[in-house]
């Protein structure tokens, strides 16, 4: 196959969907790579490190296209830069599937074949190719990395000469991949951590990193996680329970993380206007779900808001704020994921019933053939 890897055009982007060790090995599987000059360097790969490995480099997104099957993107294009692709391409991405919009038309219009990395079924099986997993895991460390800057004090108790500074207290909402990973993090740089969530299993995965679990345990919260590991929209009487319990929490807390998300709804509000004005001058919110509408009701996409003293942070991209690493991770996501679409002739196929290719396929030949999002 001849796969194609773009500059990313998404504001604020800085990942890459190759790194140079994962060019090497689709180059050794006889792929055909070929990247658009300049699309690695933001994430520290610059053209050369990819022309070492056996790469082709384009100087136009037009040229690194023709004769392209398949196109291995981190985001998804925008309807006008879809339009622009070659008709039948195989378009491999995050496809905020549940926010596509008039995206969908375009793919359809091209007769794109296009499959969303987010789709990817948690199984076994497909733990390799799990790219929420790995992205989340590194938006998680950054998260508490931000809170600790805006913060401004020291997160360990240090005892000297002079005094001892307290420990900082760190209350993460939401123990899924990037919570659990902002758990460690905060753990790791010293400070007192308490974790919530809605989901039963992730008690003793808190526990588990020394942190100690908040959560109301009442019947619904015994039910709450779905077969694929996803937290479920809890009911408006336990979302009270669950608010009068952490609003008094939250209020003597110095660093508040939230990571709620429920796929294809918008993220639920966990911290009121009122908590965040209950909250010591200095103390800091991370509202990692700003991006699908909050968890925080005065956050703002890529703004810190200061609200009496109080830094109010959403970060929309956590992941472009480690772009290497990040790169490094979903590139080999795509790289275990590549084989399922592989017929024996090194050829693409897509006619395949395999469970993951089958979950993941949004378009295809000019039709949007996944139910979920036909429903």
């Amino acid at each position: 196959m001849k796969l194609t890897i773009l500059k990313e055009t998404s504001p604020g982007e800085t990942r890459v969907a190759a790194t140079p060790e994962s060019v090497k090995k689709l180059v050794g599987l006889d792929h055909t790579v070929t990247i658009e000059t300049g699309a690695g360097v933001a994430a520290g790969f610059p053209d050369k490190a990819f022309s070492d490995e056996g790469a082709t480099i384009a100087s136009s997104a037009g040229d690194a296209l023709k004769g392209a099957d398949v196109l291995l993107k981190v985001r998804a294009p925008s309807a006008q830069e879809a339009t622009s692709y070659p008709e039948g391409l195989t378009v491999i991405a995050l496809m905020n599937p549940f926010g596509m919009g008039d995206l969908l038309t375009a793919f359809n219009g091209k007769k794109l074949n296009t499959l969303a990395m987010e789709f990817t079924p948690r199984i076994t099986r497909a733990q390799s190719m799990d790219a929420l997993s790995s992205q989340s895991n590194l938006a998680g460390y950054r998260a508490m990395i931000e809170g600790a800057t805006l913060y401004g004090r020291a997160l360990p108790m240090m005892m000297t000469a002079a005094g001892t500074v307290a420990p900082a207290k760190v209350f993460v909402m939401g123990a899924g991949v990037a919570g659990l990973q902002a758990i460690a993090t905060a753990r790791r740089l010293g400070g007192v951590v308490t974790a919530t969530d809605v989901r039963p299993a992730a008690k003793e995965q808190v526990a588990s990193l020394g942190a100690k679990f908040i959560a109301v345990e009442n019947d619904e919260f015994k039910e709450a996680e779905t077969a694929g590991g996803y937290a479920k929209e809890m009911s408006d009487d336990y979302k009270r329970q669950q608010s009068e319990l952490t609003a008094t929490h939250i209020a003597k807390q110095d660093i508040v993380i939230t990571t709620a998300l429920i796929p294809g709804r918008p993220a639920p509000e966990l911290v009121t206007e009122d908590m965040v004005k209950s909250m010591k001058p200095g103390a800091v919110v991370i509202d990692m779900a700003v991006a699908t509408g909050g968890n925080c009701k005065l956050s703002k996409p890529d703004e810190v808001v200061d609200i009496n003293g109080v830094k109010v942070a959403g970060y929309s991209n956590l992941p472009a704020r480690l772009p290497a690493d990040t790169s490094s991770l979903y590139a080999k996501n795509l790289v275990a994921f590549l084989p399922l679409i592989t017929a024996e002739d090194g050829s693409l196929n897509l006619e395949t019933d395999d469970e993951i290719v089958t979950a993941m396929i949004l378009t295809k030949g000019g039709e949007t053939v996944n139910e979920r999002l036909k429903s």
